[in-house]
């Protein structure tokens, strides 16, 4: 496929998806270094249907930067809200304002009517105005006075939050965390990498990126048409379930996964092997990403509430439990 602009209704095979994903994934890096795999699990997402992401880590490690990267090489439009404690639901969603000159009250678009939205700190906002993102994030729409307004496709939010041990921030609502659908962390770089990060800005000369888009909209929603032709074995279906149904079981867990967990497995595993160029879905697709799609939809016993690793601990245990099924004819 050429990059740059994808005519509308333009055919995808898997083999397609692979190639424009890893050319994609080639623009970012050119702006982040050494964080391959988390800007594949990121670009996993973002080709998933619903595949909101949530970043957790300390300020100054590229967050903002990558999802302002992945927005200009997937070509498509993006806008920044700067969650503060003082931010309103309506300076998320926009509203009518009365227009004296033509006497009528006239939509002003608030900055969730685009493509990607990073919602920047969102854990530094009041709980009511985090809440103004759920309709869009599940439904696709935002309701201003009683009237429903469908949001451009695709539609994404990429978020970051600071550790929740931070002053001034607030816990996200459980019912806000489940609908990201993978929460990750960046991480330091290596010596190696940081010293790379110098060295690429002293050889640019200035502090911005120019990346170019690979492709646009119409390529986006063609690579998650795609996906859908991955097949999936009955096994490897039932393998998600009971890594799913584990973690309510588990006897540390107050609340496991819902539903949302086991669609999260299904659309991340069969993404990662097209990307991988694969049109079938093996196991280890679906064990890559069971901390990232289920570590936060956890709601923990209270003694465990301070324990930050124990998310993580409790789903490396429950996929050590559950039995790998084992598929005939997998690595064709």
């Amino acid at each position: 496929m050429n990059s740059g602009q994808i005519p509308e209704g333009k055919r995808f095979t898997v083999n397609d998806v692979t190639a424009t994903s890893q050319r994609i994934i080639d623009e970012v890096e050119r702006a982040v270094v050494g964080k391959t795999e988390v800007l594949k699990m990121i670009l996993d997402a973002c080709l998933s249907t619903g595949g909101h992401v949530l970043l957790e880590d300390f300020p100054g490690l590229a967050k903002t930067l990558i999802a302002n990267s992945f927005a200009t090489a997937l070509g498509l439009s993006f806008k920044r809200i700067q969650f503060t404690p003082d931010l309103l639901p309506s300076d998320i969603t926009g509203g009518y304002v009365y227009d004296r000159a033509e006497g009528a009250f006239e939509l002003r678009e608030g900055p969730i009517f685009a493509n990607i939205i990073l919602a920047d700190e969102i854990n530094r906002a009041s709980p009511k105005t985090q809440s103004a993102l759920l309709e869009a994030m599940q439904e696709y729409q935002v309701t201003l006075e009683g009237e429903t307004i469908r949001l451009p496709d695709p539609f994404i939010v990429i978020a970051t939050q600071n550790p929740i041990e931070y002053e001034g921030t607030f816990p996200l609502p459980e019912a806000q965390l489940d609908r990201f659908m993978v929460k990750l962390a960046i991480g330091y770089p290596s010596d190696e990498e940081e010293q790379e990060i110098l060295r690429r800005r002293r050889e640019r000369r200035r502090d911005p990126f120019s990346l170019n888009s690979v492709t646009n909209a119409a390529g986006v929603l063609a690579m998650r048409d795609a996906i859908e032709d991955v097949h999936v074995d009955r096994d490897v279906e039932r393998y998600m379930v009971e890594i799913n149904r584990a973690t309510r079981r588990h006897r540390h867990v107050a609340v496991g996964a819902s539903p949302r967990g086991a669609l999260a497995l299904l659309k991340l595993a069969r993404t990662w092997a097209a990307m991988d160029g694969r049109d079938y879905v093996v196991p280890d697709d679906v064990k890559r990403f069971a901390h990232a799609a289920l570590t936060h939809r956890l709601i923990l016993e209270p003694d465990l509430w301070t324990d930050r690793r124990a998310a993580d601990e409790i789903v490396s245990e429950v996929v050590r439990m559950v039995a790998v099924p084992v598929l005939e004819g997998a690595t064709r």
